[in-house]
């Protein structure tokens, strides 16, 4: 008999040390969401919509991640453009502008552009139906983050350009190719010198996280779901603008399923450094939402080798980022400005 008990507990003890690891083993889940009665019963109030941490508001609908992550449409700008203008002897309508533009308006891994010139205000703009446009130019962006313009790309925006002006029988004036590729050739030295992309990871200590763990903890730190699986965003400030923050983790988790036994180990904290005006002090921010979630989820920061990120090292990027926006802004390329955000694509 009491041999038949002592196996019985020792059953029971190797049954409830199975179980114990197998909870310590699976991923942290999301706490279930309390509704307005059971807070009033707790006597906890709603969330300020002041807070700086997080706005419901962007909360609501899939629509608002979309508006998060958009971009400002394109401007062309001598400073990062090569552009050609077009004399008309006549307004044109913005009808027949836009039926004569390319069907493909890319030149190689460059937007071709064209602008008008509103008969009615004067100013230039992008090609919209209902307008009259009393002058065109032509453009292409001489450099981004695939490099600068060479010879090939500058003929077929001078063959793509020439088509345009044709059809409103317009002789359009080119810029000197020799001088466009030099000044394309030097503003991608100084762009790929000054691009900087920050990324933060944040490992599990122990547990591993759910992507719905993940995303409840993020979002209480002002961060809402982008339109990629496995991405979340903090908004601009300004409407239309790239967004301060980029969380990333697995996409295959995101769409597991079920996401519940999905395990995440790592996810990261991503800056684009000139796509952020500075005002909306982001490295700050990065290094706070980073701090707060390796506290909330018992995590650590490092870098993109597994290196715990230091005070230290954390005080040398942010020195270092101080002379970037210095010198982005002498260039009249301001972090977050629309010729930043157009160079740094």
């Amino acid at each position: 008999m009491w041999l038949a008990i002592a196996g019985g507990l020792v059953l029971v003890v190797v049954v409830a040390h199975s179980t114990w690891t197998s909870r310590q083993n699976q991923p942290k889940q999301a706490e279930p969401f309390l509704t307005p009665d059971e807070l009033m019963a707790l006597d906890i109030a709603p969330a300020d919509n002041d807070s700086p941490h997080q706005d419901n508001s962007l909360l609501d609908s899939p629509f608002q991640a979309n508006v998060a992550e958009r971009n400002v449409s394109t401007q062309l700008d001598a400073l990062i453009d090569v552009i050609a203008t077009m004399e008309l002897d006549a307004p044109v309508s913005g009808e027949a502008a836009i039926a004569a533009l390319p069907a493909i308006r890319r030149v190689g891994n460059k937007l071709f552009v064209v602008e008008g010139l509103n008969a009615d205000n004067g100013n230039w703009e992008s090609l919209q139906a209902q307008r009259y446009y009393s002058a065109f130019q032509a453009g292409i962006q001489v450099a981004n983050r695939q490099g600068p313009l060479n010879e090939i790309e500058f003929s077929e925006f001078v063959v793509k350009a020439q088509a345009f002006a044709d059809e409103f029988s317009s002789t359009p004036e080119f810029p000197d190719m020799h001088e466009a590729l030099a000044h394309a050739r030097e503003l991608d030295q100084f762009a790929s010198a000054h691009d900087a992309q920050l990324s933060f990871t944040l490992q599990a200590r122990r547990s591993a996280w759910s992507p719905g763990y993940v995303q409840q903890q993020a979002s209480r730190l002002g961060f809402v779901p982008g339109v990629i699986p496995g991405r979340m965003v903090v908004a601009s400030s300004m409407a239309g603008m790239p967004p301060v923050l980029v969380l990333q983790f697995d996409a295959r988790a995101a769409m597991a399923e079920d996401p519940n036994q999905a395990a995440l180990r790592s996810i990261s904290l991503n800056l684009d450094v000139p796509q952020v005006a500075q005002s909306e002090q982001a490295f700050a921010r990065l290094c706070e939402s980073a701090k707060e979630l390796a506290d909330a989820m018992d995590g650590m920061v490092t870098d993109d080798n597994g290196q715990v990120l230091s005070e230290q090292a954390i005080q040398i990027i942010d020195r270092d980022l101080r002379q970037l926006y210095n010198e982005l802004a002498a260039r009249d390329l301001a972090a977050g400005s629309l010729q930043a955000r157009r160079l740094f694509s």
